[in-house]
Order: C-alpha cells, then structure tokens, then sequence
C-alpha cells in the first residue's frame, strides 16, 4: 500500500473537468484507490465519490493505491493534481 498527500492547485479545485480527469486517470490503474479529505475516504474510480469530497484549492487530499501497479498510480494521480 502507498499513500501521499497531495495539495490541489488548481484554482478551481478538484471540480467536474478535474475529477472527470483524475477519475479517468485512476480507471486505468488495476489497484483500489482511495480519496481521502477530512476524515472522508471515497473510492478514486467513482466521479460521484469524488465530488462530494468538495476538494477546493488549497486543501490537501490523501491518495492511497493498493495493488500490482499501486506505486505508479499515486504517482500519476499527484502528477495530475499538481
């Protein structure tokens, strides 16, 4: 399992183009991948998951992998967010 806190800096946030973007991205990774704000842990590969989440600019988001291809899966959904 590899976790990493990533800081959202898009302007906008993690709204609907980013989370389509980041959902998108994490659907092509075979590992679970979580979400995690405030104590709310949401599934990575759900965009309804995700935008409940509320992650506006600024705030910091927990991404957690789990599987064959976890390390590269953070590594790429941090990219994306960064």
């Amino acid at each position: 399992m590899i976790q990493r806190n990533v800081k959202i800096s898009n302007k906008l946030g993690l709204h609907a183009r980013p989370a389509a973007e980041f959902v998108e991205k994490a659907n092509t990774f075979k590992s679970r991948i979580s979400v995690e704000k405030d104590g709310k842990k949401v599934n990575a590969k759900s965009i309804i998951e995700i935008l409940t989440l509320g992650a506006k600019y600024g705030c910091s988001i927990k991404i957690t992998a789990e599987g064959e291809d976890e390390a590269e899966a953070v590594e790429a959904l941090a990219k994306l967010l960064s």
